[in-house]
């Protein structure tokens, strides 16, 4: 086997993730600065993601629509908290054509204020509603401290925008998508996240409430994986959207909007990378199964052809890597780098034993089959390393959530990674003390006892269990 080419995990995390990104041709820096380039194996990564998640949201009753990535600076500033919230990563065009602009225009960081200018063009009766549309998008954050996918000036994300004739209706909007975000995190990413609300520190500029998919890397640090926004009437009142109910009065429309992002391929990488790359879940694996022909003898060929074609048959993203010219130690090296799930030696010894190699990905062993029934238990290991990855995903964060009741054990401890729940007394205060203090924050309000009467940082009664810790 060919020397190891990433940095070891436990000798430099940040150095790892770089390493596999690169090494893994996932993407590179773009030409402007915080920008990226994302290769093929990195975008048929999200293609696969893109089309899972679009089935699931469409399943909810939203359809797809397309706006304009330049948004009038009028229409950020209908709505002060947004705009506050947005300003420091805005990037603004001010001039076109050569000539100044009239009215300056916000490159897209979001679409809340230029969706909900056309909903109130749209929506005048409670016919009219629920309105319930999805973006597929990039939008542009001006970003101070850039990593690949994790937090990049210009990214690519889904982001939903919905309209309805209550407030009860939003909130269960809200809720329901969060849902939706949780099961595609754990059965198609194979990651195990927490939900919760976030706190007034955390919450989307602009939104009554704030829930979220919270997940654990395996360096310990947290990573915000999707948001769902219940936004009451605030930016219906600020753009005026309203609509006659069954009884002819005229009522302002409450309001969500919810998305996920290229963020989290970077979740994927750090959540199931090792020391020799990706370990990708068979439901995001751009080839699920590669088929390594060993030697240029035509009966092996052919033999690797029909295997191929088995699986394909058998539903499987299938690939036939007949590069004999490159040597076997450096394709298996590439394969893996790539986190390819299960691959197929096949060569002149195993036609003569009739029986086939397979690799798994996630733990590496090897196991024989028969050759006529290598497609079968190839599709068998899938389902094993797709159910293993969430399992010990979840065991992961599992085992590095602890419960914590006093401060200075909890700025002592913060540092070596993992959650920690812990008591608060919901004081905003008290929020910005112990980010100052620790450099933690508060991922997600959770439903759970408090593991203290009284508040972690300010010794008042506890009114909820929070779950902290550092973050991406």
């Amino acid at each position: 086997m060919a020397k190891a080419v990433l940095t070891p995990q436990a000798a430099n995390f940040p150095a790892w993730y770089q390493d596999v990104v690169a090494r893994a041709e996932l993407a590179e820096t773009g030409p402007v600065r915080g920008s990226m380039v994302v290769r093929p194996w990195g975008y048929a990564i999200w293609e696969l993601m893109q089309a899972d998640m679009d089935r699931r949201i469409k399943a909810t009753g939203a359809v797809n629509a397309a706006f304009p990535m330049f948004i009038p600076m009028s229409f950020l500033e209908k709505e002060q908290e947004h705009v506050d919230g947005f300003s420091p990563e805005l990037a603004v065009v001010t001039h076109g054509g050569g000539e100044e602009l009239a009215e300056p225009l916000a490159v897209r960081p979001t679409s809340e204020t230029v969706v909900n200018h056309y909903f109130a063009r749209w929506v005048q009766s409670h016919r009219d509603l629920p309105l319930m549309l999805n973006l597929w998008n990039s939008v542009v954050r001006w970003e101070l401290r850039p990593r690949l996918f994790l937090r990049t000036t210009e990214f690519l994300w889904q982001e939903g925008h919905t309209a309805h004739a209550t407030r009860e209706e939003a909130v269960e909007e809200t809720r329901r998508m969060l849902e939706v975000y949780r099961r595609f995190m754990e059965e198609t990413l194979a990651i195990s996240v927490v939900t919760g609300e976030k706190s007034p520190g955390e919450r989307f500029a602009g939104a009554e409430h704030t829930y979220t998919c919270e997940a654990l890397m395996r360096d310990g640090k947290a990573l915000q994986m999707g948001t769902s926004h219940d936004l009451g009437h605030n930016f219906a009142r600020a753009f005026d959207i309203r609509f006659s109910d069954a009884e002819g009065e005229h009522r302002h429309a409450a309001t969500t909007s919810w998305g996920t992002s290229t963020r989290m391929i970077g979740g994927v990488i750090m959540v199931h990378g090792d020391d020799h790359g990706l370990r990708l879940p068979p439901a995001i694996a751009p080839h699920q199964v590669v088929v390594l022909q060993l030697d240029e003898e035509a009966e092996v060929a052919a033999a690797a052809a029909r295997l191929e074609a088995d699986l394909r048959g058998a539903g499987v993203r299938a690939h036939l890597d007949a590069r004999t010219h490159t040597s076997f130690g450096r394709r298996s090296v590439d394969w893996e780098l790539k986190g390819v799930p299960v691959r197929i030696e096949l060569g002149a010894r195993e036609l003569v034993s009739g029986r086939a190699t397979l690799v798994r990905r996630d733990d590496r062993s090897k196991t024989s089959a028969p050759l006529d029934g290598a497609a079968r238990a190839a599709v068998a290991l899938l389902d094993e390393i797709q159910d293993g990855l969430l399992a010990a995903s979840r065991t992961f964060r599992e085992e590095h959530t602890h419960p914590v009741t006093d401060l200075d054990e909890f700025t002592a401890r913060v540092g070596e990674g993992g959650l920690f729940l812990a008591a608060w007394s919901g004081a905003e205060e008290s929020e910005r003390v112990l980010g100052e203090r620790t450099g933690a924050t508060i991922r997600c309000l959770v439903d759970a006892e408090p593991p203290a009467p009284t508040c972690l940082v300010t010794g008042e009664p506890a009114r909820h269990t929070v779950l902290l810790g550092r973050a991406y």
